[in-house]
């Protein structure tokens, strides 16, 4: 049985407001063509279906769109679970559709599955219950169980897991109500199925980025990688956006990872999904597959100013990408510059001027010591210190404006917190 794993798909997302769904849907057609060029018995979708729980329309089009393709009019078995950023309700809304197919849709921990008819040529769960499906997928010979946890906060959950607030205390009782899961689910493996587990959680360890929202308060959602079942041949995760495996599982334990970057901590990362060789009874062989869709992230820093930006578009360098711009200036970025800057490429997102200020270095108190910070940096730390928030772009290029207008190195030194309030003041008029 040849098994692909794939999560954290995020439909909707955006990347500081550049809508992404082209990217998307890219995506969605390399993933189905790969499927057939694989010839891909099995897909395992780890959660995050969308961005939000209440996704826009295109969104929601083109999960459909991912099911049908996906499913190869039912000849292909996909499981999807919900993930912390999906609605479990909607995730599941689609399930008298999907059952048709032989798509297993799982929105919470605890819904109950039912059987689907047998339909020659088509995927059957013949067996399911609370948590697990048992499948026969045409042109197999084998019959696959998954023992699937979607998202299991304890509101998901409909438990109260501690009654405590202290995190070591808390981390053990989710650990074990985790662990109590599947070892139940385990139950259901047999010596000639092929055993999987999935679910979306974040496994001690992991390596987080900048684009996860976290589901674990402090270190109480961390889930042991003992936790799931030893019988597992693989188990399939998803929510860290790194493609990666999990350190001291005793089986193969993986990451899909995110099948786009969604933010600039991601820049240089590979995307991949994840295929999967499996027999009953034996270790499964894996191997990463990359992705080629959707714009790459990737950091410019001109340290020779604008005109070293303007260089690097004429060569054409990183003309299909997003792009975070760091560019060294002697006196500020013009707002018509930075308007330039926007026109030559439309990748920019970020543009963040840095001048030669010397302040003192948080990190030695040496009075002696200077770095060179960038203002706007500075002015955004300050301005979060204050109000709670990060100031928006066109907030921070007002400031910019500003800045370009004080003629002296020493006259940049000497803003203080006025010059801020008065942006900020002019914000909120």
């Amino acid at each position: 049985m040849r098994i692909l794993h794939t999560a954290d798909w995020h439909f909707g997302k955006t990347l500081e407001g550049r809508d992404r769904i082209a990217e998307q849907r890219q995506f969605v057609d390399e993933l189905i063509a790969l499927c057939a060029a694989e010839q891909v018995d099995l897909v395992l979708m780890a959660g995050d279906v969308y961005q939000t729980v209440n996704p826009s329309a295109q969104a929601e089009e083109l999960f459909y769109r991912a099911l049908d393709g996906l499913s190869a009019g039912g000849a292909r078995g996909v499981v999807v679970i919900a993930g912390n950023h999906d609605n479990a309700d909607r995730i599941a809304a689609a399930r008298p559709l999907a059952d048709k197919l032989g798509i297993t849709l799982m929105g919470l921990p605890k819904d109950e599955l039912a059987p689907t008819p047998v339909i020659k040529g088509q995927v059957c769960r013949v067996r399911a219950g609370v948590g697990f499906v048992e499948l026969a997928i045409p042109g197999c010979s084998e019959r696959a169980v998954i023992a699937a946890v979607p998202y299991p906060s304890e509101a998901r959950l409909n438990e109260v897991l501690g009654r405590t607030l202290d995190e070591r205390e808390l981390q053990e009782s989710y650990n074990r109500r985790i662990q109590s899961f599947f070892h139940a689910l385990s139950e259901q493996f047999r010596e000639d199925t092929v055993n999987l587990a999935m679910s979306h959680v974040y496994v001690r360890g992991g390596l987080e980025s900048d684009s996860e929202v976290q589901i674990q308060i402090g270190g109480a959602y961390a889930v042991e990688p003992d936790s799931f079942p030893a019988r597992a041949q693989y188990v399939a995760l998803g929510h860290l956006h790194r493609p990666q495996g999990v350190a001291l599982a005793g089986m193969p334990m993986r990451y899909a990872g995110s099948p786009l970057a969604y933010s600039f901590s991601e820049a240089g990362q590979t995307k991949s999904v994840v295929i999967v060789d499996a027999v009953p009874g034996k270790p499964v062989e894996w191997r990463e597959v990359p992705l080629r869709s959707g714009k790459p992230l990737v950091r410019w820093r001109a340290t020779e100013g604008v005109n070293q930006v303007l260089q690097w578009v004429e060569q054409g360098r990183d003309a299909n990408a997003w792009i975070d711009l760091e560019v060294h200036v002697q006196t500020g970025l013009q707002l018509e510059e930075i308007h330039r800057l926007r026109e030559v490429h439309a990748g920019f997102v970020h543009i963040r001027p840095v001048l030669p200020v010397a302040v003192k270095s948080l990190t030695d108190d040496s009075s002696d010591s200077i770095q060179t910070r960038s203002i706007a940096e500075h002015f955004s730390r300050f301005f979060e210190e204050k109000h709670g928030v990060s100031p928006d772009d066109a907030l921070v290029e007002l400031f910019l404006e500003m800045v370009a207008e004080v003629e002296t190195d020493a006259d940049l030194a000497d803003l203080d917190e006025s010059s801020v309030d008065k942006v900020s003041g002019e914000e909120t008029a």
